[in-house]
C-alpha cells in the first residue's frame, strides 16, 4: 500500500494527529490532490531571513524560517556534515515544512560542518545559538526552544542539550539519524560490523569524511593538500548527485583527474575513494578510528544527559550511522529521561522518503504529532 494511503487513513482515524499528519506528508513530498489537502492544513505562508549569530569560536551564519502565523515552539534545526551548510536543499525543504506548519526555524551553519570536520566546537555553537536566540523575546516568548540534529549533529543537539547552562532552555531534542557513540560509528564505517555482530555495508560517503579527518595520519607532509582537495572534490561531487546529475560526473571525473596527480600512498587511498571501495579503504583507517573517536569526546551516551524529553527517529537500513546507535543510545538514557525512539523503515539516513505500511505509518505520524507538541 502506497505511504499516500495509509498517512491519510491515520489523519481520518485520528484527528488529534492532524499537526503531525499534515508534517509527515510535506515532508515526504506526497503528490496529488488529497494528499496535497493534508499537506496543507494549518499550513502558513512563510519568509526567510539571514543572520550572523556571535558564538565562542566566531560569528556564524544563520536562517530564520518564520511563519506567518506561529503556533509552535522555534526549532533550532542543525544540519548534518555537508558543504552546502544552510543551502543544502533537504535541510531548506525540512526547514520550511516545519515552518508551514507555525514553528519558527532557525537554521545555524557551525563552519566545521562546511568542511566535513569531525569536532567538538560543533556543540559549543549550537548552544550558543540557541543561548542567543531565547534572549529574542518575539522569537521565543518563554525563553524554551526544541533542538533538532540530522545526522552527526543528532548525537551534537543532544550533547548541547546535555549542558546544564541550556537545561532551562530545551524543551526537547531530536536526533534524526544520529550516533550515540562515536567510536562506535567510526568501527563500523571501517569494518562494516555493528555493534551487535550484524554486518552491513557502509556508504562510501562516510568512509570518506573519516579520511578527510585522519588524513594527516596517513600521508607525508607534501601530499596532505593534493589528497584532501581529491576527497573533497569526490564529497563534493556525492551532495551534486542529489540535484545536478550532470555536474556531479564531471566533478567525479575531476576527482579521478586528482588521483592521477598524486604520488604514493596518497594515489592510493584516493584510488580506493573513487572506487568507493570501503573495505579497502576502512582497512586502512582502522588503527585511527577509535582513537579519534574517543579524543574528540563527542559521544553522547558519555556525554551529561539531558534533562528534557529526547526523540529519536532513525532509518533501520540507515549504512552512514546504523539504526543501533538509536537504540543504544535510548537505553543509555533510561530510566532518568523521558525518551521517545522510532526506528522505522519509512526514512533512509535522515531522509523520510520511503514508502510503507499502515502500522508504520501510525508510529510515524505519532511520533511527530507527540515531538511538534512539546
Amino acid at each position: 500500500m502506497g505511504l499516500a494511503v495509509v498517512l491519510l487513513a491515520v489523519g481520518l482515524v485520528a484527528p488529534p494527529w492532524v499537526r503531525g499528519l499534515s508534517f509527515v506528508v510535506r515532508a515526504a513530498g506526497l503528490q496529488g490532490s488529497v494528499a496535497g489537502f493534508v499537506a496543507g492544513w494549518g499550513s502558513v505562508p512563510v519568509q526567510t531571513s539571514e543572520l550572523r549569530i556571535p558564538t565562542r569560536h566566531g560569528d556564524v551564519r544563520a536562517r530564520l524560517y518564520l511563519p506567518e502565523r506561529r503556533s509552535g515552539r522555534l526549532v533550532v534545526l542543525t544540519s548534518g556534515v555537508h558543504s552546502d551548510g544552510i543551502d543544502e536543499p533537504r535541510l531548506r525543504k525540512l526547514a520550511q515544512d516545519l515552518a508551514a506548519g507555525g514553528h519558527p526555524v532557525l537554521t545555524p551553519e557551525p563552519p566545521d560542518l562546511l568542511h566535513y570536520e569531525i569536532s567538538p566546537r560543533i556543540p559549543d555553537v549550537i548552544t550558543d545559538v540557541t543561548l542567543w536566540v531565547v534572549e529574542r523575546a518575539d522569537l521565543v516568548p518563554d525563553g524554551r526552544v526544541n533542538l533538532f540534529g540530522i545526522s552527526f549533529s543528532g548525537g551534537m543537539s543532544v550533547i548541547a542539550a546535555g549542558r546544564p547552562e541550556l537545561y532551562p532552555h530545551v524543551a526537547a531534542v531530536l536526533s534524526f539519524g544520529g550516533h550515540g557513540d562515536l567510536s562506535r560509528v567510526l568501527n563500523f564505517l571501517c569494518t562494516g560490523v555493528q555493534s551487535d555482530g550484524v554486518r552491513r555495508a557502509p556508504h562510501d560517503y562516510g568512509v570518506a569524511v573519516l579520511l578527510l579527518n585522519v588524513v594527516e595520519r596517513l600521508v607525508p607532509t607534501e601530499q596532505l593538500e593534493p589528497l584532501r582537495v581529491g576527497i573533497l572534490t569526490f564529497l563534493r561531487a556525492s551532495n551534486l548527485t542529489l540535484s545536478d546529475g550532470k555536474q556531479a560526473e564531471a566533478t567525479f571525473t575531476r576527482a579521478r583527474e586528482l588521483q592521477t596527480e598524486m604520488r604514493e600512498p596518497a594515489a592510493s587511498l584516493m584510488g580506493f575513494v573513487n572506487q568507493r571501495n570501503v573495505a579497502s579503504l576502512g582497512t586502512s583507517l582502522l588503527p585511527f578510528s577509535r582513537d579519534l573517536g574517543e579524543t574528540l569526546g563527542m559521544s553522547p551516551e558519555r556525554a551529561p544527559h539531558p534533562i528534557a524529553p529526547v526523540y529519536l527517529v532513525h532509518g533501520s537500513e540507515d549504512s552512514v550511522i546504523p539504526a543501533i546507535e538509536a537504540s543504544s543510545l535510548a537505553r543509555s538514557l533510561a530510566p532518568g529521561a523521558d525518551v521517545h525512539l522510532l526506528i522505522t523503515p519509512l526514512v533512509t539516513h535522515a531522509e523520510l522518503d520511503r514508502a510503507g505500511g499502515l502500522k508504520e505509518a501510525w508510529r510515524l505520524v505519532g511520533f511527530w504529532s507527540d515531538l511538534l507538541s512539546e
